[in-house]
């Protein structure tokens, strides 16, 4: 009994776990609130936008042009050009971190990613504004140096989305191999037990059984590329075009948010208050697929536990 009697050390226990539990529920309370006043905020603003004369949610949703000097607010040449960036940016990075990914679960040793890591970690943190120049000082030049100047715009989309295809690159080889290393090893042992190389093991069974998580990696790449600002506000132009050629100009909406928001146009006006309904285009795009993503992890984690 003597034992058991140190509540006194227990009781400064207890109140300190308390304190501690109490603070990280405050801060994730802090983070909800956050989250709901900038949706708030967007919708507040939106509701403004489309309560102007000039503006309906169809010619919004539907329209092709995008001209708000003159009463043109069709939101979709700005959604082409994000869409095709973010296209292009997850063509360079989803093989390439998956084939990073594969690497460094299945063939890779220790102190070989030692030395990976972190410069996955270094490309990771990187601004995203030095992205944006190298795409307009090496990249395009480099694309009008294969192309040629007639061909390749000075500024494009193409340059643009390779670069944030590097961007991203980090995250979607980081969670590739996370999604990876979490196949049971007895799926790999199955394998090689029946004559299977490393390679074949990798490709016909981890891969496949990896598959759940590795497409959720691929919706967050995916949000992380439609939401990228500095880069496309750079390299892929300033002047809304409805084209589908990669090599051309053509803003996007985080471009055109920069520059209106940067700009001299007067508040409330009908074009500052369209940054607001573009940006809650944005939030229920990537929110969509986050969620999506997360219900693909719950689902896979259900599934091998």
């Amino acid at each position: 009994m003597k034992s058991i009697q140190t509540h006194p050390f227990n009781k400064k226990l207890r109140i300190r776990e308390a304190f501690i539990e109490g603070a990280l529920f405050l801060f994730a309370l802090l983070s909800i609130a956050i989250t709901v006043s900038i949706v708030v905020i967007l919708l507040r603003e939106s509701l403004l936008f489309f309560e102007s004369d000039e503006v309906t949610l169809s010619g919004f949703l539907f329209g092709t042009k995008w001209q708000p000097m003159i009463g043109y607010f069709g939101v979709l040449p700005l959604l082409n050009a994000t869409l095709m960036t973010s296209l292009i940016a997850m063509i360079v990075a989803l093989p390439l971190g998956l084939a990073v990914g594969i690497y460094l679960s299945e063939y890779a040793d220790e102190k070989f990613k030692s030395v990976v890591k972190p410069v996955l970690e270094v490309l990771a943190g990187i601004p995203s504004i030095v992205y944006g120049y190298f795409a307009l000082t090496f990249m395009t030049p480099l694309l009008r140096s294969i192309f040629g100047d007639d061909v390749v715009q000075m500024y494009n989309m193409m340059s643009a989305g390779i670069v944030m295809g590097i961007l991203i690159l980090p995250l979607v080889a980081t969670m590739a191999e996370d999604a990876i290393a979490a196949v049971p090893v007895e799926l790999r042992l199955a394998s090689y037990a029946l004559g299977a190389t490393t390679l074949e093991t990798s490709i016909k069974v981890v891969v496949p059984a990896a598959l759940s998580g590795l497409s959720a990696t691929f919706l967050l790449g995916l949000s992380r590329a439609i939401g990228e600002t500095m880069i496309v506000a750079l390299a892929a132009g300033a002047g809304p075009k409805m084209t589908f050629n990669f090599f051309e100009g053509a803003e996007t909406i985080t471009g055109y948010i920069v520059r209106i928001s940067g700009g001299d146009v007067s508040y409330n006006s009908v074009d500052y208050t369209s940054i607001f309904a573009l940006g809650l285009m944005l939030f229920f795009m990537t929110f969509t697929l986050n969620m999506i993503s997360r219900e693909i992890s719950a689902r896979y984690q259900t599934e091998y536990e």
